[in-house]
C-alpha cells in the first residue's frame, strides 16, 4: 500500500455508457446529471488535460462478494425481457418493478457498469497508483444482498470495499453524506470491526428508509463500527457542518483508517424535490473539501469519492458535482465563478424537458451564496445561537450531535460529552 510516485495524482473514471443507467422517462434519477456534470466541469477547464479512466470489464462473479446469485440471475432477466416470474412475485421477492426500481432494458449491464467504475477507483487507489479516485456513476448505497432498493441495484461502495478488505486493507472508513441514510453499505458490513460506516442523513422519522438511527451501532465485535448523525428537516449548511465535525474527525482519528471512502450525494441541497435538508452548493462543497484534509490527515492521501443521490438534476448537481470533481483534481473551484454561457444555454433547454427538475431553471454561478462559517460544538447546548440561526434549529442539531456522541464514543474509549473527543 505504497503511495503513489507517479505524475498522475488523482483519477476520473467515466464513461459515457453510464447513462445507460436510465429508469423510466419520468423517474427522478436521470442520466443527464451525470453528462450535464460531466460537460460543466469541461467548461470550467477543470478537467483539462485530465485523461478519464474506463470502468473495469467485470464479470458477474465480482458482484457475488456482496448479492446472491439469485438476486442477479433475477436481475439479468427482467433487463433482457426473460424473467419466468411474474412481476409482482419478483417486486416482493428482489425488490423489482416497483416504482423506485422500474425494470429498464439491460438494466443488469448498465447497473454491473457502474460497479466497474467504482473498483476501477478502488484498484488505482488500492494499489497505489494514484492517490484519489473518484465516479461521480457510482454511489448506489442502498442496494442490499438480494434486493433493489432507493434507485439502487448493486452496491458499487459495498463491492469496492469487499475488494479492498480482499486486497491488503483492515481499516476503511466510509463515509456518507447523501440525504438518505447508507443503509445498505452499513448493513453489509455491521459486524466486521475493519469498515467504519459514518451516515449523515436527514432524520429516519421523516425520510424513507427510515434507519440510520443514533443507536445502530454495528453489531457484536464491530459494536461501534457503524455511526449515524440523524438531522432534522431543513438543517441548514452551518448546522450540518457543525454537526460532521463534532463528530466524523474524532471517530476518524480514533478509527485510524488506511483509506477513505465518501459517498457524495447531493440531495441535501435545498433545492432538491425528494428531501428536507437545507444545504447549498457551497456547503456540500466545504464538505468535500473537509473529507479531502480528513483523508490527507489520517489515509495519507487516499480517498475514493462517488456520487450517489442528488434530484435537482439540471440546477444542483451538475454544480455540486464539478466542485468534487474539482476537489478531488485540487482544482478547486471559487463558488462565484460564472458558468459559460454556452453550457448555460444548454442546461436551460434541458430544464424545460427534464419533468423530475420540477422546471428549476440552471443557476449561473458555482455557488447559492451559502454561509459555511460554522462555528464549532463545543459541548454547551445552551449557548447563543449563530446570528441567522433560530435557537431551535441550533438545539435540534446539538441534540443530533449528542445522540450519536453518546451512542458511539464509549464503544470507542472516547468521553461523549467532552468538546475535545
Amino acid at each position: 500500500m505504497t503511495r503513489s510516485t507517479g505524475d498522475e495524482a488523482a483519477a476520473v473514471i467515466w464513461s459515457e455508457d453510464f447513462l445507460t443507467y436510465k429508469w423510466a422517462h419520468t423517474h427522478p434519477m436521470n442520466p443527464v446529471r451525470l453528462a450535464l456534470t460531466m460537460t460543466l466541469a469541461q467548461s470550467l477547464g477543470v478537467l483539462d488535460g485530465v485523461d478519464s479512466r474506463a470502468p473495469l470489464a467485470i464479470d458477474d462473479s465480482a458482484l457475488t462478494v456482496v448479492h446472491s446469485t439469485e438476486y442477479i440471475d433475477a436481475v439479468r432477466a427482467v433487463g433482457s425481457g426473460t424473467a419466468s416470474l411474474a412481476g409482482p412475485l419478483l417486486e416482493r421477492l428482489f425488490g423489482l418493478g416497483d416504482a423506485d426500481n422500474p425494470v429498464f432494458e439491460g438494466m443488469h449491464e448498465a447497473a454491473r457498469l457502474l460497479v466497474g467504475g467504482t473498483l476501477a477507483a478502488a484498484q488505482a487507489v488500492g494499489s497505489g497508483s494514484v492517490r484519489r479516485a473518484v465516479n461521480i456513476g457510482g454511489g448506489m448505497h442502498h442496494a442490499m444482498k438480494a434486493r433493489a432498493a432507493g434507485f439502487c441495484i448493486y452496491n458499487d461502495c459495498a463491492i469496492a470495499i469487499r475488494w479492498l478488505l480482499d486486497n491488503g486493507y483492515d481499516r476503511i472508513a466510509y463515509v456518507d453524506i447523501d440525504a438518505h441514510h447508507g443503509d445498505g453499505v452499513q448493513v453489509e458490513f455491521a459486524d466486521d470491526p475493519r469498515v467504519l460506516t459514518v451516515s449523515l442523513h436527514q432524520h429516519p422519522a421523516t425520510l424513507w428508509p427510515g434507519t440510520g438511527w443514533p443507536t445502530e451501532v454495528g453489531d457484536g465485535a464491530a459494536a461501534g463500527s457503524a455511526v449515524n448523525i440523524a438531522l432534522m428537516p431543513e438543517v441548514s449548511d452551518r448546522l450540518w457542518l457543525r454537526a460532521f465535525h463534532a463528530v466524523v474527525p474524532s471517530v476518524l482519528d480514533q478509527f485510524r483508517p488506511q483509506i477513505l471512502i465518501s459517498q457524495c450525494g447531493v440531495d441535501s441541497h435545498r433545492a432538491d424535490p425528494l428531501t428536507d435538508l437545507a444545504l447549498t452548493v457551497d456547503g456540500q462543497r466545504a464538505a468535500m473539501q473537509a473529507m479531502r484534509d480528513l483523508a490527507e490527515k489520517y489515509c495519507d492521501g487516499r480517498w475514493i469519492a462517488v456520487g450517489g443521490g442528488g434530484y435537482g438534476v439540471v440546477n444542483v448537481v451538475p454544480r455540486s458535482w464539478t466542485h468534487l470533481l474539482a476537489v478531488v483534481l485540487d482544482r478547486d473551484v471559487d463558488t462565484d465563478t460564472a458558468i459559460n454561457e454556452s453550457w448555460y444555454a444548454t442546461a436551460e433547454q434541458i430544464a424545460e424537458t427534464v419533468h423530475t427538475d420540477y422546471s428549476q431553471p440552471p443557476v449561473g454561478v458555482m455557488g447559492d451564496g451559502g454561509d459555511v462559517d460554522y462555528i464549532a460544538w463545543d459541548g454547551d447546548t445552551g449557548q447563543d445561537p449563530p446570528e441567522g440561526i433560530t435557537g431551535a434549529a441550533q438545539r435540534q442539531t446539538d441534540r443530533a450531535i449528542l445522540a450519536t456522541r453518546r451512542a458511539v464514543y464509549p464503544l470507542h474509549g472516547l468521553d461523549p460529552e467532552d468538546p475535545r473527543d
